[in-house]
């Protein structure tokens, strides 16, 4: 698929030499002279050479996207056209940081073309002069990029594929294109119920019907298991649909043997040749003892597979002898055996040959440890493997049911189609496909294909690791023509140790198999980073030393396991620790979450600009939030509190079902206990039971939450909770406060319940809350929003006044989350570590490492592509093998080549732990403090036993390097008097407030303000003034109107999408809109006033004073209008924009659309400043007076990019 043209003509083959001969010329500066204290100088420069392709390995803090933004500017200036240079990222924000950036870096370098007074660093000014020669590229081409900032390719791999189907909407399988959902787990049961209704509709002997009913015959007919395999399935088909066509039995058996012949050739060769006769004399030894005491074990296997003299080698009959090696030398755990005892074959002999049999212990004791010193972790795990291997062979079951897994999917994937085109939707993974079908196969491409091969000559790929298998397809389809030497290029930049969402699809064993062998027919040359440019020196050498111990030594594909690579700090040594290490015992969250409290709360003291706190789930919060709220500490939190979990909406969401569907009688009990009736527990039970009458001494159970009814409440049975509040009789058995709380509660909820179908569910809801007085049962502000929010979402989800399924709505509150602090700056942030990835904060707290998450859900069936050995990197190539196992059948034994793929599953989670601890500890700059739990108690001798963390917490992966430290202090409690107990910590629950929260006695909604009368103002002041207009015309006075309107709408719908090029597109709607404000349509003066509306927006779209003001900030508005009243007038006030920066700052900026013509521009800023200067202020003490914060002013004047700013004090 090579191109029409000669690539590189102007290209970027013979362009990149002509760079480097000219940076190495003896009449101008070396290459060199701007990187003198960058340790990694020689390879970030040759990643700058465009005519070579590299894959780049950037380790935490090491400067990605500052190289990924002087490479692209390197490539703009020795190619055609901005479009042949494309750059794909994984997300909107990281492809808008890189425009912006290369935009800031083309607008500064023509502000400052050449170098000036003021210090400049080696990154600076590499990247300007790469940025001068896009200017000239950029004037000798007549490209226009600074004004057409579009035409520069920076795409997220959804949007690009996106974009290739609709350019071939018959091949990829479209159409009109369709709506892209994020969630699209309805589709997929929509599609899933559809196979299981074959079942009723088709003949069970054949086809479809059979294999479902097969299945479901495996599963216990379990429907509704079926169903949530077969979305789990769907929703990962990219990964398996291309395995399950045309394999064959015997096919499948030959991978199992291989894959069995490939770990027994490892532990050979891996095993020391030195230490044979040693393990062959000590085998011999326990077989003979185990043979003569009857005892059945794997060791014995060993004496019958042949000579007992010759050492084990990697043929198939060698398999039981490895196994019993490998029972003899590791526990069932997997960890190096410690001690021998008779179950191994070292019996304690009889007194007289106490000795020896002593002797033979100790020389077992001394080979493991042998073993183990010189051991990388590779002998044991490959042993650990002998353990554990799969059989060569499927049983029959096995292959029928593994068979019907293989027919079936096939037609699920097609009903996930049916559902697609019925629904309009689909989900990315299909976008994705579609994007590869329109492309063609490797060996036919497409028209579009052909097209793209002469379009794109240099394709940059951003986090690289993270690429999922679909997405690396699609990089092979667009390079498949390409070819050593033919002036195109590729840059795959990531970092492999922070690969950290297998969760989306990511899959890291494609970098190492890309470094490792170059992407199609391109050979990319690998390079690695080692400076890191963010965290101090104590930090990246903790770092290096930690976890140079946590990631595996040797690389492999299959698995992904990644080996550590050491960085090297460009920052000195802060005084005091860099890494603290907390220890707690016994999963002790109080004491946790008050040491992240402490820790939170001395970082505000020591005035760190930024503090973290960050989870590896959001429930480890659970303990914690609740405690800062406490300490006074506001916190930023994106996306952690789900929605339900929100006290005002889990009453609202009661509220909506008992509403809903009077029958509910969960949600009735609910709305019982909510704030604004608050039954007590004792009263709830004498309702629910009207034979029971309680007595007048049992008043104290009244009053005491938490006392539980006795054995069978009779609550859910007795009937409808509704109509309990009709019932008088239950009425009188309840206490008096009880019957007054009840009595107002029913007289709303009947009036709701009466006006049920003749309004919208939404508004019921909200007008039973609002009479109820739900909102003064609201403490924090931020409830508000959360409520409106849940209302909304409401909305979208009834369905003629009603819920169609509560369950659906549950669901779908679930991936709702509630909004962050309004009153919070960025000082203190909490989010999970996976949203943390790219940041980077003064202080970082991880908590919660000795926590594990839920274990995984089981798979319909397992797979896994293998590929066997065949350099240093195991599987870089040598072929490929396919595994596959079904789903074990219920009830039945477990499956051991399931259990085999479902080990290696887990090793790559385990593997991927690792790596996330890793992403949180890079997140510091100055402080990390590590905290979590481990299981300790006092032993039988007195002493104290610590247990290793659970395998699948992030303190198992850390635990080699920090168990000392936890031992010396469990040792210093000891000493200080605490008594360690088994299961001594409080566990979960231990943070949960279950106080009852309700209205005081006697509470009555307050009564409405009084009616609004109109009244004829005397007198409506604009404390606007005249001032910006009046001087200057009536023409001005249009001008700046249609500015401020357009300026408006750019910031409402986001800067990123506005360019020149669409700006020039709404020429003619300026001229109508300058008509409709007064202008005359011909003449001069319309030129003319089109003209500066043109510049002026222009300029605030390129000009990035102007994107900043106009971009994505806190608590934003445009346009914003108060009114005051003083001295009995009225005065309307309009704030053109107001918000709060990344630093909590508050600002308050009037545009002007002054020009001036001549000279001296800053005095005539400087004049305007002093002209608006009383009309800032006012705006700035009311934007005070509203939230309290110190109010910065400004004034921008996008005709001139002209800026003015000032604070308090002036």
């Amino acid at each position: 698929m090579s191109g029409v043209r000669a690539h590189g003509e102007r290209g970027c083959g013979q362009g990149g030499r002509r760079l480097r001969n000219e940076s190495t010329s003896p009449d101008r500066p070396t290459a060199k002279t701007p990187y003198t204290d960058t340790p990694d100088l020689a390879e970030r420069l040759r990643v700058l050479d465009p005519g070579e392709s590299f894959i780049v390995q950037a380790p935490a803090g090491s400067g990605k996207t500052g190289l990924l933004i002087q490479r692209y500017l390197r490539l703009l200036a020795c190619v055609n056209e901005p479009e042949e240079i494309v750059a794909i990222t994984f997300t909107r924000k990281a492809a808008a940081e890189m425009r912006e950036r290369l935009m800031k870096a083309l607008v500064q370098s023509r502000i400052t073309s050449h170098p000036t007074g003021i210090a400049e660093t080696g990154y600076e000014k590499t990247t300007r002069e790469a940025a001068s020669a896009v200017l000239h590229r950029d004037i000798e081409a007549s490209w226009h990029i600074l004004e057409n900032p579009a035409r520069l390719r920076i795409q997220t791999f959804d949007s690009l594929c996106a974009w290739l189907t609709r350019q071939m909407p018959v091949l990829s399988g479209f159409g009109s294109q369709p709506e892209t959902v994020e969630d699209a787990t309805d589709l997929y049961l929509e599609a899933a119920r559809a196979i299981v209704r074959l079942v009723e509709g088709e003949a069970v002997e054949e086809g479809v019907a059979h294999d479902t009913g097969r299945l479901l015959e495996h599963l216990d007919n379990d429907v509704e298991r079926l169903e949530k395999l077969l979305i789990g399935m769907l929703a990962r088909r990219d990964h398996w649909l291309r395995h399950i066509h045309g394999r064959e039995r015997d096919e499948l058996e030959a991978a199992l043997r291989n894959t069995r012949h490939e770990v027994l050739r490892r532990v050979c060769g891996l095993y020391p040749v030195a230490a044979r006769d040693e393990l062959t004399a000590l085998i011999r030894y326990a077989t003979d003892n185990l043979a003569a005491a009857g005892r059945d074990s794997p060791i014995v296997a060993y004496e019958q597979c042949g000579d007992l003299t010759a050492f084990p080698g990697d043929d198939e009959q060698d398999t039981s002898r490895w196994q019993a090696v490998a029972a003899l030398l590791l526990t069932r755990e997997g960890a190096w055996r410690k001690q021998f005892t008779e179950r191994e074959g070292f019996p304690s002999e009889p007194p007289a040959r106490k000795n020896v049999a002593a002797s033979w212990k100790e020389r077992a004791r001394v080979l493991v440890s042998l073993l183990a010193e010189k051991d990388t972790g590779s002998l044991r795990e490959a042993l650990d493997e002998v353990l554990h291997l799969p059989p060569s062979t499927y049983t029959d079951a096995q292959w029928e049911v593994l068979r019907s897994i293989t027919r079936l999917l096939p037609h699920a994937v097609a009903q996930l189609k049916l559902v697609f085109q019925s629904r309009n939707q689909v989900d990315f993974t299909e976008v994705a496909q579609g994007a590869l079908r329109a492309l063609g196969d490797l060996h036919a491409p497409t028209d579009l294909a052909l097209a793209l091969d002469y379009r794109i000559h240099h394709l940059l790929v951003d986090e690289f690791q993270d690429t999922s298998i679909s997405q690396y397809e699609l990089i092979e389809k667009l390079t498949a023509g390409w070819e050593s030497g033919d002036g195109r290029s590729v840059l795959a930049v990531g970092d492999p140790m922070q690969s950290i969402y297998r969760f989306r699809e990511a899959e890291v064993g494609l970098f190492l198999r890309a470094r490792a062998a170059g992407i199609g027919n391109i050979s990319l040359q690998p390079v690695t980073l080692s400076a890191n440019f963010r965290s101090q020196r104590g930090v990246v050498d903790w770092v290096n030393a930690a976890f140079s111990q946590v990631m595996p030594r040797r690389e492999n594909i299959t698995i992904g396991a990644v080996s550590y690579t050491d960085s090297i700090a460009t920052h000195d040594l802060l005084t005091g620790s860099a890494v603290s290490l907390h220890p707690f015992f016994n999963d002790d969250r109080v004491a946790e979450a008050a040491k992240v409290v402490e820790i939170a709360a001395q970082a505000r003291n020591e005035r760190a600009a930024t503090t973290a706190i960050l989870v590896r789930n959001r429930s480890h919060l659970i303990d914690i939030i609740p405690r800062l709220r406490e300490a006074g500490l506001r916190f930023r939190a994106i996306e952690i509190e789900g929605l339900g979990h929100r006290p005002v909406v889990q009453d609202l969401l009661a509220l909506t079902r008992a509403l809903a569907h009077p029958a509910d009688s969960s949600a009735w009990l609910a709305l019982l206990r909510a704030p604004w009736c608050g039954l007590l527990l004792a009263d709830i039970y004498a309702l629910a039971s009207p034979n029971t009458v309680l007595s007048s001494d049992r008043s104290d159970v009244l009053q005491e939450e938490g006392a539980s009814a006795p054995e069978g409440n009779p609550s859910v049975r007795a009937g409808i909770v509704w109509e309990w509040l009709s019932d008088e009789t239950r009425l009188n058995s309840i206490s008096a406060d009880g019957r007054h709380r009840l009595l107002r509660v029913r007289d709303v909820l009947q009036a709701c319940l009466n006006n049920r179908g003749r309004q919208s569910l939404r508004s019921t809801v909200e007008a039973a809350w609002l009479a109820l007085g739900g909102p003064a049962a609201i403490e924090d502000p931020t409830d508000f929003e959360d409520a409106a929010v849940y209302l909304d979402y409401l909305e979208k989800q009834e369905d003629a006044g009603d819920i169609p399924s509560v369950a659906a709505l549950e669901e779908g509150l679930g991936h709702l989350f509630a909004l962050p602090d309004v009153k919070a700056d960025d000082r203190l942030q909490v989010m999970t570590i996976h949203k943390a990835k790219g940041l980077e904060f003064d202080w970082v707290i991880v908590p919660g490492l000795g926590r594990s998450p839920r274990s995984n859900d089981k798979k319909l069936f397992m797979w896994m592509e293998t590929v066997r050995s065949a350099s240093g990197v195991r599987g870089a190539g040598g072929g490929n093998d396919l595994l596959l196992a079904p789903i074990q059948e219920t009830g039945a034994d477990e499956d051991s080549i399931y259990l085999w793929l479902e080990k290696l599953e887990g090793e790559k989670e385990r593997l991927e732990d690792g790596r996330l601890l890793y992403v949180a500890a890079t997140r510091a700059r100055q402080r990390l403090h590590l905290l979590g739990s481990t299981s300790a108690a006092l032993a039988k001798d007195g002493g104290l036993e610590l247990k290793p963390p659970p395998s699948r917490s992030l303190l198992s992966r850390i635990w080699p390097v920090v168990a000392p430290e936890y031992a010396q202090a469990a040792a210093r409690a000891i000493s200080l008097g605490f008594v360690f107990q088994r299961g001594g910590g409080d566990g979960a629950g231990n943070c949960i407030d279950q106080s009852l929260r309700r209205f005081v006695s006697g509470w009555v909604l307050p009564p409405p303000p009084p009616p609004v009368r109109w009244l004829a103002r005397p007198h409506t002041a604009s404390a606007q003034g005249s001032v910006e207009y009046s001087w200057a015309g009536e023409t001005a006075r249009v001008i700046g109107n249609v500015v401020h309107r357009w300026l408006q709408r750019i910031a409402t719908e986001g800067i990123e999408k506005w360019d020149v090029a669409r700006i020039r597109v709404f020429r003619n709607t300026f001229r109508h809109q300058l008509v409709a404000c007064g202008m005359i349509l011909h003449g001069g003066e319309m030129d003319m006033a089109l003209e500066r509306v043109l510049t002026a927006l222009t300029h605030a779209v390129t000009d990035p004073r102007g994107r900043w003001l106009l971009g994505p900030q806190q608590d934003a508005r445009s346009e914003l209008r108060m009114t005051t009243v003083a001295g009995g007038e009225y005065f309307d006030h309009v704030i053109d924009r107001t918000f709060r920066d990344a630093n909590g700052q508050r600002w308050v900026v009037d545009y002007k659309t002054s020009s001036h013509e001549g000279a001296d521009i800053e005095g005539f800023l400087n004049r305007e400043q002093e002209r608006y200067h009383v009309q800032l202020d006012r705006y700035a003490n009311l934007m005070h007076l509203v939230d309290g914060q110190a109010v910065r002013r400004g004034l921008y004047f996008p005709l001139l990019k002209g800026w003015r700013e000032w604070g308090d004090d002036g």
